[in-house]
């Protein structure tokens, strides 16, 4: 599966950064969409409920394929796999831009992430595969600037596509890129052999069970937190579907000879942790990455182009980190990294906790770039712990369940920081209202200054004032669950700095396997 030699061949170079091209289309979809839902909604003419499931109904199929690709990546190759993912996401993006209403929509989106799904996986498992360890000062932090830069940016690239062009452009950018990806990596991709016996062995019967298990349980982080949970009869279905799916898929990988997932990697310690790590980096990636824009359109209101430009330094800050985070991680200890990376995450969010209603870009810029520093500094050790010492037969399963963890993590802090922002505010604009009466001389003070002001426009002054001070109520509650929200990250990532001291120092492979 790989070459003992230091020296690689520059034609797998050049196939290996095609694959990481296809991978960063791939990830930043999900954000680029996400960042202009407002002008997907008007150009279709969908409700606000209905225009969520262009995310949920991508995020769902994605959730399936990529665990699945590690069954596909042995029968079909490599080479094939991308191929066919790298041409059918290129097809399935110029769908999506066709689309004239929302139901074509969410179909598309839907074919669009299984397809794509298949790309993000391959990458971690070549990227181990291909190059010996004396390459992954190198190999590592590139796949870990991918995998956390393009959720970062996706608000800045959909924001200027929207803003510049429409929202067609948004699929329309991965066409003429997704044919090339798919033309290099048919060429230059020889990394290993199809085995499609394997085929004939091939669990339908697991593969069901995955994707209602999966699927279930995406749609219930999605829409659990705007339903009441469990008070929502088809939420409550989802999480029935998903127990029962779950229980079979278990079942089904646990004792069939060739299942549709092989779980055996879990059997590796440093795997195991590297998973776990993974899952809590999701929530904080995809959790910050909501986040700001979430503060800056409510609170701020900037739209989907200001969004861009203003959360565009932590990627900034990735990419000049990425350099210095493949240095370190050849000569630091990987928990040290990871402590520090920890560490600096929980300051960030920390430094988040002081947020008042007036916090704009500048006040934004230290927490941001501490962010995207912190991020490197922990993806990179976190992908060789999980994925440096396996052998090279478990690497394609093994590279679907890591970016699984991280995507699941990702689903599961957000329906988290949603659940806890909608009951936090409601409780702050319990407390704040409360102290907001007739008998309160600085309300009253406020109300009648706002009156007269009111009045001097011509306004109903009264009306208008109250209207107002509630207002002012359900902004400042609206800041106070957002503080929370980052004092909640913050507990979260000083606990894992803490957890690295408990880990043994992981054994690299003393060579890379043989091809």
């Amino acid at each position: 599966m790989a070459v003992p030699e230091e020296h690689i061949p520059p034609r797998r170079i050049f196939a290996f950064v095609a694959m990481i091209f296809g991978m960063f289309m791939a990830i930043l979809d999900i954000q680029i969409v996400a960042a202009s839902l407002s002008e997907i909604q008007a150009g279709l003419g969908a409700s606000a409920d209905e225009i969520s499931w262009v995310q949920t109904s991508y995020l769902i199929a994605e959730v399936i394929m990529i665990p699945l690709s590690g069954f596909l990546g042995r029968v079909m190759s490599t080479r094939i796999l991308f191929t066919v993912s790298a041409l059918g996401f290129a097809a399935t993006s110029f769908l999506c831009a066709t689309a004239t209403n929302i139901d074509q929509m969410i179909v598309y989106r839907a074919a669009q992430g299984f397809i794509g799904g298949g790309m993000i996986p391959s990458v971690f498992a070549a990227a181990f595969s291909i190059f010996p360890p004396s390459k992954r000062s190198i190999t590592s932090p590139l796949i870990g600037l991918i995998a956390t830069l393009a959720p970062t940016i996706g608000p800045t690239v959909g924001g200027y596509l929207s803003d510049a062009f429409s929202w067609h452009w948004l699929f329309l950018i991965n066409v003429i890129p997704g044919i090339c990806v798919a033309i290099a990596t048919f060429l230059l991709v020889d990394f290993d052999e199809p085995d499609w016996k394997l085929f004939r062995r091939f669990d339908w019967t697991g593969l069901a069970a995955m994707a209602a298990f999966l699927g279930a349980m995406e749609f219930a982080l999605e829409e659990g937190p705007a339903n009441d949970w469990m008070q929502d009869e088809i939420v409550a279905l989802a999480v029935v579907v998903m127990c029962a799916g779950g229980v079979l898929f278990f079942w089904r990988a646990l004792t069939r000879e060739v299942p549709v997932v092989d779980l055996s990697a879990f059997g590796d310690r440093n795997f195991a942790m590297g998973s776990l790590f993974s899952f809590v980096m999701g929530t904080g990636l995809y959790g910050m990455t909501y986040l700001y824009p979430l503060y800056l359109a409510q609170i701020r209101g900037y739209d989907s182009l200001m969004i861009g430009e203003a959360v565009f330094v932590s990627g900034a800050a990735m990419f000049f980190t990425a350099p210095l985070a493949g240095i370190l991680s050849s000569k630091l200890d990987p928990r040290v990294m990871m402590g520090i990376g920890f560490a600096g995450f929980a300051l960030s969010s920390h430094l988040l906790t002081g947020m008042t209603v007036e916090w704009d870009f500048n006040e934004l810029l230290l927490p941001q770039i501490l962010r995207g520093v912190s991020l490197m500094l922990c993806m990179v050790p976190i992908n060789n712990l999980a994925l440096g010492t396996l052998s090279p037969d478990k690497l394609k399963s093994a590279s679907g369940l890591f970016n699984l963890t991280r995507n699941l993590g990702g689903a599961v802090g957000l329906a988290i920081i949603n659940t806890v922002l909608s009951h936090r505010r409601a409780f702050h604009y319990e407390r704040l209202s409360e102290h907001v009466t007739w008998t309160n001389p600085e309300a009253l003070s406020q109300l009648q200054s706002m009156a007269a002001n009111n009045a001097a426009h011509g306004l109903d002054a009264s009306t208008a004032a109250l209207s107002q001070m509630r207002g002012i109520v359900v902004e400042q509650a609206s800041v106070m669950s957002f503080i929370d929200v980052f004092a909640l990250f913050t507990f979260l990532f000083l606990g894992l700095a803490a957890m690295t001291l408990m880990l043994q120092k992981p054994k690299d492979r003393a060579a890379a396997p043989a091809h």
